[in-house]
């Protein structure tokens, strides 16, 4: 089809041609052109404009083929050289969209020609995936990890915010939409991990020996040369290095600094993340399996301590082929490798080795970040291929234009009006793609939560919220549904809203959130169970009460004498005993005649009763909605006493009863 003429200038790299009158195009039409030196050449428009006199089309010169390859022209179009509106088949020939072995992303925007990645180049030379919050790149990387388990490719995703999962799940998408695609729903091997706080998961462990610099980089802030060097003594000649052998050995030195360096290393032990029956790697890397680490929940800095003990053991394991060619898939990565001038993670350093290393090796990388600028950039430059999706802030744009090859200033302008759904692609052939991207085979589990997503009228939700607000809420991970499965027969689930605060903390350590009841003051030390603890009244205690307590708790079980002994006092300690039996902190067993420190009250560090399921505001149902009884500043000078309280925050506890 006949389009227009090349009229003005033209260059060996871009033209303009009128429109005739009955020609329409749009912006980023592909056109082709006849050359009386390179035969046809392909073009793309990148910008038309009109006045009352004519309409005219800006294009780029993409290239011809020439022995399979693709080159650009040395010599401009002659002037008045017809331009016609290219025909897939031609499109197709030029481009070079790797046929049927490629992994198959969607099809070229406003075309039906499906367009292919190389996988072998995207396993090699690494992917980033970029966009704004909301614009669709967790649902464009869920097409490409299907792509690759296709392939039976093993691959692993550090999942921040438990999204992956669904991967697991078939599609509900509609059937006929899928087959336009020549697809159809589909559920892949899925194996998900996570901590201690997630009891329905894969309990994650990891290798408990470790490597001095491995040990001394986990430590949180710097160590001064003083302590380096306790520290340096401690490990010399140790033959395994764990936690409980860097502990004793630091007992054994003299100097007062040892125990700072002691409280940094119990800081490390105490993350519920190390065992001496580690997770296998070969379990974790496997041949068609995705296995995602779910950190939703995880404290920031135990998830870069997790990031960097797992990205660095499978970097060395892949070194010397002892596991598989895998994908290591980075969500968020700004948080686990951030541009320096946003200060270092833990896990920086090993990631940009990664980079700029792991194709040499077989480890393949994807790097998804909503805040591009925010990403190491020495990370992103490695990432030879780019899906970029819909991008608004000037700081973000400015590090994705820096960061792709031969990205147009028209392209780039772009990238700010994306429809969900599209995204620009570079690095699979030698100029930039827009590409509509395929529906998933499976479930999608990126959903932002949608407050108005009744199909109802705005001024009926907006009633509707008036009459049931939106509430902050702590949600045990088990729910009605489960109670009921598990239950006998038919049973009847009660909800009640507990009053609460989450209070942030912060100790020597690291920072923390415990949940407080405020119907009787007490910290939640199990949600999923619904156990609390009283912090205890230590103003109430006398110094032998104080000491008795103190070595009961690491006794567990005693009688008199034994107390006596541990805590060297000589005074008659009966009055003592009696009143921590009256207050609930001990119990006395009448037939042994010994004691036992009971769980009502809190003896041991408060950060070990950390919470880390985030607030949720949702509607909800409920049967009843307790009183709060307690002050908050109450409350807050107690927990005060304790720690450092940084904030906190209002929100209700959910309990669920069998009835």
């Amino acid at each position: 089809m006949l389009l227009g003429r090349i009229v003005g200038k033209a260059t060996t790299l871009s033209f303009s041609f009128e429109l005739g009158e009955e020609s329409e195009v749009k912006k980023f039409e592909y056109v082709k052109v006849p050359h009386r030196v390179y035969e046809w050449v392909l073009c793309q428009v990148v910008e038309i404009e009109r006045n009352h006199e004519r309409s005219l089309a800006k294009c780029n010169v993409l290239g011809y083929l020439e022995k399979g390859k693709v080159k650009q022209v040395r010599i401009p179009f002659d002037i008045g050289t017809e331009v016609f509106l290219a025909d897939d088949e031609f499109i197709t020939s030029v481009i070079q969209l790797d046929g049927e072995n490629g992994a198959y992303v969607g099809k070229l925007d406003g075309k039906q020609i499906a367009v292919n990645l190389n996988l072998s180049k995207l396993l090699t030379k690494h992917v980033a995936v970029l966009a704004k919050s909301g614009a669709g790149k967790s649902y464009a990387l869920g097409v490409l990890i299907e792509e690759i388990l296709e392939r039976k490719v093993p691959v692993l995703i550090i999942d921040p915010h438990g999204e992956y999962g669904s991967l697991a799940a078939k599609s509900e998408d509609d059937t006929e939409r899928l087959a336009r695609h020549g697809l159809e729903a589909k559920s892949y091997d899925v194996r998900e991990y996570g901590t201690q706080e997630q009891p329905e998961l894969i309990p994650l462990r990891l290798p408990n020996n470790l490597t001095q610099q491995e040990l001394i980089h986990l430590i949180p802030g710097k160590l001064n040369n003083t302590q380096l060097g306790i520290l340096y003594s401690a490990l010399k000649g140790m033959d395994e290095i764990n936690f409980e052998t860097v502990l004793l050995s630091l007992e054994q030195e003299e100097s007062n600094a040892k125990w700072s360096v002691i409280n940094l290393v119990e800081h490390i032990r105490n993350l519920g993340v190390f065992s001496n029956a580690p997770v296998a790697y070969n379990e974790l890397v496997k041949s068609g399996v995705a296995s995602i680490v779910n950190m939703k929940g995880i404290a920031p800095e135990i998830q870069q301590v997790i990031v960097y003990k797992i990205a660095k053991d499978l970097f060395e394991l892949r070194k010397v082929n002892k596991v598989p060619p895998f994908f290591l898939v980075i969500e968020e990565a700004h948080n686990y490798c951030p541009e320096r001038s946003f200060g270092e993670a833990t896990s920086s350093k090993i990631l940009r080795t990664i980079a700029s290393e792991g194709r040499k090796f077989g480890l393949g990388l994807a790097v998804i970040s909503q805040r591009p600028a925010r990403v190491d950039k020495s990370v992103l430059s490695q990432c030879t291929t780019q899906m970029i999706l819909k991008v608004t802030n000037p700081n973000d744009l400015k590090a994705v234009s820096n960061s792709v090859e031969g990205l147009t200033a028209e392209s780039e302008a772009e990238i700010q009006n994306l429809p969900v759904g599209t995204a620009l692609v570079t690095g699979v052939v030698d100029m930039p793609l827009f590409v509509n991207v395929r529906p998933r085979r499976t479930a999608h589990g990126g959903h932002a939560i949608d407050i108005l997503d009744q199909p109802e009228s705005f001024e009926a939700q907006t009633s509707k919220f008036q009459d049931q607000e939106l509430l902050p809420l702590i949600k045990p991970k088990t729910t009605p549904q489960d109670l009921k499965l598990m239950a006998d027969g038919d049973a009847n689930v009660r909800t009640t809203l507990v009053p609460s605060y989450l209070f942030s903390c912060k100790d020597k350590e690291a920072a923390y959130k415990i949940l407080v009841d405020m119907t009787n003051g007490e910290i939640v030390t199990n949600i999923e169970e619904y156990a609390t603890a009283k912090l205890p009244r230590l103003r109430k205690l006398n110094p032998v009460q104080m000491k008795i307590l103190m070595a009961g708790n690491r006794l567990k079980e005693f009688d008199k004498e034994k107390i006596i002994t541990k805590t060297k006092t000589t005074v008659d300690i009966d009055d003592d005993l009696n009143d921590l039996v009256e207050n609930g902190y001990l119990s006395f067993d009448e037939a042994d005649e010994t004691y036992s420190v009971t769980n009502k009250y809190i003896l041991s560090k408060l950060s070990k009763h950390a919470i880390y399921t985030p607030v949720e505001y949702e509607q909800i149902a409920f049967d009843r909605q307790l009183d709060a009884k307690h002050n908050l500043d109450t409350v807050k000078e107690q927990v005060g006493r304790f720690t450092t309280v940084l904030d906190q925050q209002e929100c209700n506890l959910i309990r669920y009863e069998m009835e």
